[in-house]
């Protein structure tokens, strides 16, 4: 049998899974628990993939260790284009970072697209007698180890992002992880917890009743839901000039045929006016970057957080 026939086979074969692609509904897992950023952002792009796609993608909910199960579950599935991932930076460019996963962030994994990026928000407890981020420096550095803080969990972006912030101010906190931030906020409400780096996406309507209160964002300039709170580089904290990434994922091992599909239909999405408006609506701005350019962002985030990682001296446990 000549080489030139198993070619023409398989690209036969190739052109058959791209043309019966798909025949049935997609699950779309998301890593952590609902109502976070990874799961409002990975819902969004979910209904209007499932539109262009002509099935529905079903949204997956898979939490734990830090988005580590449900990446981990999408990485031993099926080569076949029925289950994707949403992750995010803390899955794929610091949990690999600081601990041995059950996964490689980039050999396991075929790349989609980076999908979106969201700025983050400090927020405090509405308990806390401080209504700006000098007030709240202060406060913390005159109880230094009395004040905490909320995260995901250990070595994700809401934990590291904290630890930046730790090391910036030149402020002792404590931290007490979650299994997502949202399971933090009656805690944050309450004044059990005094601070949380939360995602604007999931941040908002907390925010918004007054369970939360913002102050400083950390993106280039300040965002039209909330003008009136200044962004870290105002106060003076240039170090926070990292958008945290959300992105989509296949199984490695899934024809490219499909997940060239996949790539260009999620591409569409993300420049559709009513998808486009409910990004906006959570602070979240469309990427659609290619395969490649998103394994360099995946890598470049990792570098720069493990710096972080190895100054703060975070420990997986």
């Amino acid at each position: 049998m000549s080489m030139r026939f198993v070619f023409a086979v398989l690209l036969v074969l190739s052109f058959r899974a791209e043309a019966q692609y798909p025949n049935h509904s997609i699950k779309l897992i998301v890593p952590f628990p609902p109502a976070g950023a990874t799961d409002i952002v990975g819902r969004i792009v979910a209904h209007k993939l499932g539109e262009r796609l002509g099935q529905q993608v079903v949204v997956e909910n898979r939490p734990g260790a830090g988005g580590t199960l449900g990446s981990d579950s999408v990485a031993k599935a099926a080569p076949d284009g029925y289950t994707i991932l949403i992750a995010t930076t803390s899955t794929h460019s610091i949990g690999p970072v600081l601990q041995k996963l059950p996964y490689d962030p980039i050999k396991d994994f075929a790349p989609i697209t980076q999908v979106a990026t969201v700025p983050d928000v400090l927020v405090v407890s509405p308990k806390l007698p401080v209504k700006n981020l000098t007030e709240f420096i202060a406060l913390a550095r005159s109880q230094p180890g009395k004040l905490n803080f909320a995260s995901s969990g250990i070595g994700t972006i809401t934990h590291l992002n904290a630890e930046l912030f730790k090391m910036v101010a030149k402020v002792d906190l404590v931290h007490v992880p979650y299994k997502g931030t949202q399971l933090s906020l009656p805690d944050l409400a309450n004044g059990s917890v005094a601070m949380l780096v939360d995602s604007l996406a999931s941040g908002l309507p907390n925010i918004k009743s007054g369970n939360a209160r913002p102050l400083a964002l950390k993106a280039p300039q300040r965002s039209t839901l909330l003008p009136d709170v200044p962004t870290f580089a105002e106060a003076g904290m240039q170090e926070f000039n990292l958008y945290t990434w959300f992105g989509m994922f296949a199984p490695a091992g899934t024809p490219r045929e499909i997940v060239a599909r996949l790539q260009r239909e999620v591409v569409a999405a993300l420049k559709s006016a009513d998808l486009l408006e409910r990004f906006e609506a959570v602070g979240a701005e469309p990427v659609g970057s290619a395969p490649e350019q998103f394994v360099e962002r995946i890598r470049s985030d990792a570098a720069k957080w493990g710096e972080v990682i190895r100054t703060a001296n975070v420990k997986a446990q």
